[in-house]
């Protein structure tokens, strides 16, 4: 199912603390674009915000931060396809038009797709300039991306000013994706088939008759990945928390520069911003102690929490402040539950002030700039949800929670 509706400009949604499963951080690619004149199509996917140099111009004319296209002149509209970096579901999107402000599609839809096999081509190199080859046509053709099901209807897009650039769409689509298709389209006026039409077969008749062009900053897709775990051995454990391994941010106490989702991404942080980072509390005492451990006697905390990918039982937390030198968490804590989707649903709805937590890991002094690992000594009873509380504030790079999945009929004997 898609929504079509127009994008929500109030307040963000919550799909927002979900994972961008099309980032090119996570692996994410482009395979094809009708055309890249202005700028390629590769920049929808870069994981830094947007800029906009004015001095800056190519050959091919002003150089931007996005996708843009020429202006068309032929039957047809552009297009993408985009592999994802993390198949999975997908809950919402973000088509963000930042500094296309007389440029950008004035329409859009996304469809997908969840292929059993990669396609074998791709586009490589800087793609300025350049159009969809004869070649690259026919292979693309192969995919039949125009009958694939949309995530969201032809919907309206804002123009890149700072107040509307974030196009927010909400995605009701019970499957798992591997692979999008981005279409842009003209104004309003096309969208005029009579209703006996399904809607995938309005969409092709666009496709057909009218042209569009223009410019997209970043494509962002919110999700959940999805991973079969039921093959891993009983003698390997696996981080139950990787975002590729089906694990999500939930909520958070405070995110003023860097998301609490950043710690489950993959690899090392490449930087600060590549991590979760809170603003310096005001509630910290004039004067610090510290008990017997050397751990900060404070009275607040920061809050991060999480469902893995999986119910599992964790043998290890590694905590990692790499980059986080001068601002890194005195001490850190974690604790897990085990919830129902109710109970989930339950303690959203309180800002997580409810719920079944116990503790996996006692306070521990955190050191700068460094991996922290530490190993369970008893076996805990499996969790479905995790949470991170860092005193009093600062940085963490990455959290893992390496264990072992559990499955319904083994959990029930554990708990």
């Amino acid at each position: 199912m898609s929504e079509h509706r127009a994008a929500m400009s109030s307040t963000p949604p919550h799909f927002l603390n979900f994972n961008d499963l099309a980032c090119e951080s996570v692996g994410a690619k482009v395979l094809f674009a009708t055309d890249e004149w202005f700028a390629p199509a590769a920049n929808l996917l870069k994981r830094e915000p947007p800029q906009f140099i004015a001095s800056a111009f190519t050959e091919y004319g002003k150089w931007m931060d996005g996708w843009e296209t020429r202006r068309k002149r032929t039957p047809g509209h552009d297009w993408c396809v985009i592999q994802l970096g993390v198949p999975g579901l997908v809950y919402g999107v973000d088509v963000d038009t930042s500094f296309f402000t007389g440029n950008h599609p004035p329409h859009m839809s996304i469809q997908g797709a969840c292929l059993d096999e990669e396609p074998s081509f791709c586009l490589e190199g800087d793609r300025t300039g350049m159009a969809a080859s004869d070649s690259q046509l026919t292979a693309v053709a192969k995919l039949g991306s125009e009958a694939w099901p949309e995530l969201v209807g032809l919907s309206e897009l804002k123009p890149g000013y700072p107040d509307s650039c974030h196009n927010y769409f909400l995605v009701h689509f019970p499957h798992r994706v591997t692979h999008l298709r981005l279409n842009l389209y003209p104004g309003i006026h096309t969208h005029t088939h009579t209703r006996t039409h399904t809607r995938t077969h309005t969409v092709r008749c666009h496709a057909r008759s009218m042209s569009s062009d223009g410019g997209v900053a970043r494509l962002h897709v919110f999700g959940v990945g999805q991973k079969d775990l039921s093959a891993v051995s009983s003698n390997q454990d696996i981080d139950l928390l990787s975002l590729v391994n089906g694990g999500v941010c939930l909520g958070f106490s405070d995110a003023h520069f860097g998301h609490p989702r950043n710690m489950i991404g993959m690899g090392r942080a490449a930087n600060m911003a590549d991590g979760w980072e809170t603003a310096r509390r005001l509630d910290r005492p004039k004067k610090l102690q510290a008990d017997q451990h050397g751990i900060l006697q404070l009275p607040g905390y920061e809050w991060a929490v999480f469902r893995l990918g999986h119910m599992g039982v964790i043998r290890a937390v590694e905590v990692d402040t790499a980059h986080f030198k001068g601002n890194f968490p005195d001490s850190c804590r974690v604790e897990v539950c085990t919830l129902t989707p109710e109970e989930e649903a339950k303690c959203l709805g309180t800002s997580w002030n409810s719920g079944k937590w116990r503790i996996l890991l006692p306070p521990q002094k955190l050191r700068p700039d460094d991996n922290h690992v530490f190993n369970m000594e008893d076996t805990h009873s499996p969790a479905t949800h995790a949470r991170l509380i860092i005193a009093p504030d600062g940085g963490v790079s990455r959290l893992r929670l390496w264990g072992q999945p559990v499955f319904e009929t083994t959990a029930r004997s554990k708990l």
